[in-house]
């Protein structure tokens, strides 16, 4: 599971650029909230990626509110689809193994 997180993050900005809170609800949506993303773990995040040149920030307050907005960098997408194909094909291993367990079944949504 390690880098998932930067993995979600980096998704949810190859949206669009986005600010914190709207990073938590993306998450919270596309994981039916499975993945619980407290700021006092999505800045911390936010801040190293910044760090690693991945993603950029930004302030604008054109909204009426003063927002601290970020976005991805081209290296960033470019860890994110590299990400992308190491999870795709973890994920197919493990889906491979499971179908061939006997007693395990897919889950259910």
């Amino acid at each position: 599971m390690r880098g998932s997180l930067d993995m979600m993050v980096l998704s949810v900005l190859k949206q669009g650029p986005q600010y914190g809170y709207s990073i938590q609800q993306q998450l919270r949506e596309a994981t039916r909230g499975r993945v619980p993303l407290p700021a006092g773990t999505l800045y911390p995040l936010l801040h190293r990626l910044e760090a690693e040149h991945f993603i950029r920030s930004r302030w604008d307050d054109s909204t009426g509110r003063r927002r601290k907005w970020y976005e991805i960098t081209k290296p960033g997408s470019a860890r994110l689809e590299r990400q992308a194909v190491q999870w795709r094909a973890y994920a197919e291993c493990i889906r491979s193994l499971l179908e061939a367990a006997p007693g395990t079944r897919p889950a259910t949504a």
